[in-house]
């Protein structure tokens, strides 16, 4: 982060979680110019939680459930993998996995970027509204389910039911498909498309790996819009 003059450490085998998201939930103005190291995580659980404030966090190790959870403005970077829920309802900022994600990465995220270098595990977007996803990896069953808004760009291969009950949010997948979920289908890639990806790899810093025009969109039916009693629930 442009401007970081002041490094400061939390070593969580001697300090507590709520001491460190408690720093971190000080005035956005006190925590002006401060990178925040954590060491020893230890698969903690809530590290870096609430975050509402433009300040760097570096995690140097594994994190638990719900790392970066609800993060707004924040920029997270996790050296290791994390638990369930890592950036669940993220507002905004950017939070980055070096390792890998456990299931429900991104949950109902409503805006920021959120980067998986490794794969995800199940459930990853599932109810996007309105974030960024990039999974250098690959995800598992039922990812992006019910996602309403918001862009996925996985990397690698795509487990059962991807986009189950999608809404308006875009999937973009490189590798292999296991099977779409309800109201999920396949869709040309546009020029945009394309750029859309380049953008998105570029900011996951995954653009050198990858070709964008090598991936397949995944967007919304709209059977499931709207009710239609002739198909008697059947769908």
């Amino acid at each position: 982060m442009e401007g970081v003059i002041e490094q400061v450490p939390f070593d969580l085998s001697t300090q507590t979680v709520r001491e460190l998201n408690q720093f971190l939930h000080q005035p956005a103005d006190e925590l002006a110019g401060c990178e925040v190291v954590v060491t020893h995580p230890n698969g903690a659980h809530n590290i870096a939680v609430g975050l509402n404030a433009p300040v760097h966090v570096t995690v140097q190790g594994h994190a638990g459930y719900y790392a970066a959870g609800m993060n707004q403005l924040a920029n997270v970077v996790i050296e290791g993998s994390a638990g369930t829920g890592v950036a669940e309802n993220m507002m905004s900022g950017r939070v980055h996995v070096k390792g890998f994600a456990s299931n429900a990465a991104g949950a109902t995220a409503h805006g920021g970027l959120l980067v998986i270098e490794g794969d995800a595990g199940l459930r990853c977007g599932i109810s996007l509204k309105g974030g960024d996803i990039v999974v250098g990896g690959s995800v598992g069953s039922f990812s992006a389910f019910m996602a309403q808004a918001g862009r996925m760009v996985i990397c690698g291969n795509a487990g059962d039911a991807l986009g189950d009950s999608l809404y308006e949010a875009v999937l973009y997948v490189k590798g292999t498909i296991k099977s779409l979920g309800a109201d999920a289908q396949l869709e040309p890639m546009t020029s945009a498309d394309i750029e859309t990806v380049s953008a998105l790899l570029q900011s996951a810093g995954l653009k050198a790996e990858h070709d964008p025009s090598t991936f397949k969109r995944i967007a919304s039916a709209r059977t499931l819009y709207h009710w239609n009693a002739d198909a008697d629930q059947d769908y």
